[in-house]
């Protein structure tokens, strides 16, 4: 079927909306007319590192919809159904079989070649194959090819471009708060970076009643809506006093440094600091895409006895988790609307510069 996407040609070149040729739904797929998809950090990173000679990228991962077709082999979800759209996962690995599905050890494979597993195409242009199929949706599109395991039916009352950032950003940054570190309410949290994943994280952290929470972000607009928000403490990084190093500057707002803390920036040298500002035996989780390595400090991390680990999607299995942070949100504990600006699909240019100059968190684009 004939439908509109928004085409990336180049790292430096804008999104252009223009038709395409998406594939029938295959007996294991659902067509998924998409009613609002968030835009996430993880697109435009994709999107800047494409390498010359690419086809046409096809982005968006955060979808919402209705769906309008199922194949014959898929279960629990039927026409009609409103969903949210995550990452795929296979179901069968180990991780999957031990319900760690964000480990999943075909996760690449399903959510960043661009094709279905078998190599083939959901999206073309003119008969050449587009990059699709981007962690299972291409949601930058007015319609999307998904799969059972990527799928979460919700209620039909669900306001669906509130809850789109729910399938990626919000999930990884609260997931990694309520999965990963869990806080409680003698903690201290330091949430480095206030974007919509670090903001997630503070609503979390809010909603289970942490002690104290520090954000740390460059931008005024950000630590302004994060000390809104309910962030007892904001800090500049820029504006430290001669020879104060972050880890220092942390440390003495969070009176000898942070149980728990959340790195969303990827930087090597604010990840450095944060393990650096950590009370002993606290834990640093990163989510941040960024540079592949950095220098540690390992007597610090040994005698301090403090803890580093990765973390994908927040460690969530999104067909339960979304519906958790959905009863948060009904129990007035997890306002995300307070994060979410709503553009038109044919804004997404400007909805991009928005985000990237600090004057919104979760940009959504809506059809």
């Amino acid at each position: 079927m004939r439908v509109t996407a928004a085409l990336s040609h180049g790292p430096q070149s804008p999104f252009t909306l223009e038709t395409v040729e998406l594939d029938d739904p295959r007996p294991d797929e659902i067509l998924v007319r998409i009613v609002a998809s968030g835009v996430c950090h993880t697109d435009l990173v994709v999107k800047s590192q494409v390498p010359k000679g690419s086809p046409p990228l096809v982005l968006g991962h955060e979808g919402a919809g209705v769906v309008e077709e199922v194949g014959r082999e898929v279960r629990g979800v039927v026409p009609g159904d409103r969903v949210l759209l995550s990452y795929r996962h296979c179901g069968g690995c180990l991780s999957c079989r031990r319900g760690e599905p964000a480990y999943c050890g075909s996760l690449l494979a399903l959510n960043n070649a661009g094709r279905r597993p078998d190599g083939s195409p959901t999206l073309t242009r003119a008969g050449e194959p587009l990059f699709g199929s981007f962690f299972g949706q291409s949601s930058f599109a007015s319609h999307v090819l998904a799969t059972a395991d990527n799928v979460v039916v919700v209620d039909r009352e669900t306001d669906l471009p509130t809850f789109a950032p729910l399938g990626c950003g919000v999930q990884t940054g609260a997931g990694a708060v309520l999965n990963v570190l869990r806080p409680g309410a003698g903690d201290t949290l330091a949430l480095y970076g206030a974007g919509s994943v670090g903001l997630s994280a503070l609503l979390a952290a809010r909603a289970i009643g942490v002690g104290r929470v520090l954000v740390v972000d460059v931008l005024p607009e950000r630590r302004a809506q994060a000390h809104a928000l309910g962030a007892e403490s904001v800090l500049d990084p820029g504006e430290l006093g001669e020879g104060v190093g972050l880890a220092d500057a942390v440390r003495d707002l969070t009176a000898g440094g942070a149980s728990h803390a959340l790195d969303t920036t990827g930087s090597p040298g604010v990840i450095t600091e944060a393990l650096r500002a950590l009370a002993a035996r606290g834990t640093l989780a990163v989510v941040g895409l960024g540079p592949a390595e950095l220098t540690l400090d390992v007597q610090d991390l040994m005698y301090g006895g403090k803890s580093l680990r990765g973390c994908i999607e927040g460690d969530a299995t999104p067909r339960r988790f979304l519906p958790e942070l959905l009863a948060l949100h009904d129990a007035g504990r997890f306002p995300v609307e307070d994060l979410v600006s709503r553009y038109t699909f044919d804004a997404i240019n400007e909805a991009i510069a928005d985000q990237r100059a600090g004057r919104v968190v979760k940009p959504v684009l809506v059809w």
